[in-house]
C-alpha cells in the first residue's frame, strides 16, 4: 500500500502534479520521514498532508475561477429561483417579471454648490434600466448588451442634492444653510442606433419644486467594445428650486453683504456633455464623462453666482455592472 503522502500526491490535479515533477521521491513518503525521526517525521507528515490538502484546494479553486471567467461570471449557485440579482446568462424565460439594470459606481468632481467656483470630489452612483419584461404585457429594450435599441420608452430619473453649509465657504457667509433634497421623477426617451433624445422631470423633496433636463446625443460605436456620446443639455427649474439655490432675502443680504435678490424659475442652464464607455465583457465596463454648463437667466444673475462662476464643470469616472432582477 502506498504511503499517505504519495496517495495524496497521486490524487492531485495533473496540472499541479507537473509542477511537482521530480519531487515525489522518498522525501514525501511517511515511512522514510518516520524512520529518520519518529517525532519530527510525524510532524512533517502532518505539515505535508496539510500542504497537499491546501494545494489541492487552491488548485481546484483556481480551476473553478478560470471556468467562471470563461463563461462570463456565471455563478455555480442556482439563483434563478430567487429574486436576487443574477448574471445575464441565468435569465429564466419562465419568470413573470424580468428587469435588466445597470449600476455605475465611481468618483465625481463638481462645483461645491450651484454657482460655485470651488470644486469638490465625491462618490458617484448611477442606476439605469435597459430592459423590462412583464409576462402578458410585453417587453421593452433588449437583453443583448451589444444591441442597439430603437424605440420610444420611459425611464426613471433620480438626483440627490447635498446640503449647502454656509460656514464651509467664504462666498456664502451670512446665508442660511440649505438642507439636502431628493429628486424623484420620470423621463421619456427616443433611441436610434446613432441618436438619442430625452426629457426628464423630477420633484424635489427638500426644495419642494419641479426641475428637469432636456438633451440629445449623437452616438458612435468604433467597435463592439466602445460607445461614444456627445450632445447638448438644457436644465430648467421651478420657482421653488430657483428661490432655494439662487435667491438672497433681506436678512441674508444684511448678514452677507450680497445684494437682495429674488430668483424666478425657467431655463436656468445649458451646456454639453460627452461620455465614453468601454465594455470589458457583457457584465463589466468602465465609463467616463465630462460636462460643461453655463448658468442662464435668473441663475446667472444671482449674487451667489456673481461671487462664484457662471461656468460649471463636472468630470466623472466609474465602473459599471449589469445585473438582472427576476421573479
Amino acid at each position: 500500500m502506498k504511503p499517505i503522502a504519495c496517495q495524496i500526491h497521486d490524487r492531485l490535479p495533473a496540472d499541479f502534479r507537473r509542477h511537482l515533477k521530480g519531487q515525489r521521491p522518498a522525501l514525501l513518503c511517511d515511512e522514510l520521514l518516520t524512520s529518520a525521526c519518529p517525532i519530527r517525521g510525524t510532524l512533517v507528515i502532518m505539515i505535508t498532508r496539510t500542504f497537499f490538502a491546501a494545494a489541492a484546494a487552491l488548485t481546484l479553486a483556481t480551476s473553478v475561477s478560470a471556468q467562471e471567467a470563461v463563461v462570463s461570471d456565471v455563478s455555480a449557485v442556482e439563483t434563478a429561483a430567487t429574486s436576487a440579482p443574477v448574471p445575464l446568462a441565468q435569465i429564466d424565460p419562465s419568470k413573470t417579471f424580468v428587469l435588466k439594470y445597470d449600476v455605475r459606481l465611481g468618483v465625481l468632481s463638481r462645483p461645491a454648490y450651484f454657482g460655485s467656483d470651488e470644486y469638490i470630489t465625491r462618490p458617484d452612483f448611477a442606476l439605469g434600466f435597459d430592459y423590462v419584461r412583464l409576462k402578458g404585457l410585453g417587453e421593452y429594450g433588449s437583453l443583448d448588451a451589444n444591441a442597439r435599441p430603437s424605440a420610444f420608452g420611459v425611464r426613471g430619473s433620480l438626483r440627490f442634492i447635498g446640503e449647502r453649509n454656509s460656514d464651509d465657504y467664504d462666498d456664502l457667509q451670512g446665508l442660511e444653510d440649505i438642507d439636502p433634497s431628493l429628486e424623484l421623477g420620470m423621463g421619456v426617451v427616443y433611441r436610434q442606433k446613432h441618436f438619442e433624445a430625452f426629457a426628464d422631470a423630477r420633484y424635489g423633496f427638500g426644495h419642494d419644486s419641479f426641475t428637469g433636463e432636456f438633451g440629445m446625443d449623437g452616438i458612435a460605436y468604433p467597435n463592439e467594445k466602445w460607445e461614444l456620446r456627445v450632445g447638448p443639455r438644457v436644465v430648467w427649474g421651478g420657482q421653488g428650486f430657483a428661490d432655494t439655490y439662487f435667491s438672497v432675502d433681506g436678512p441674508e443680504s444684511t448678514a452677507s453683504g450680497l445684494d437682495k435678490y429674488q430668483a424666478d424659475g425657467g431655463i436656468l442652464g445649458a451646456g454639453i456633455e460627452a461620455t465614453a464607455r468601454y465594455r470589458f465583457n457583457n457584465l463589466w465596463g468602465m465609463e467616463a464623462g465630462i460636462r460643461a454648463d453655463r448658468l442662464l437667466n435668473d441663475a446667472a444673475a444671482s449674487p451667489i453666482t456673481d461671487a462664484g462662476s457662471e461656468d460649471q464643470f463636472r468630470v466623472r469616472v466609474g465602473i459599471t455592472r449589469e445585473l438582472v432582477l427576476q421573479f
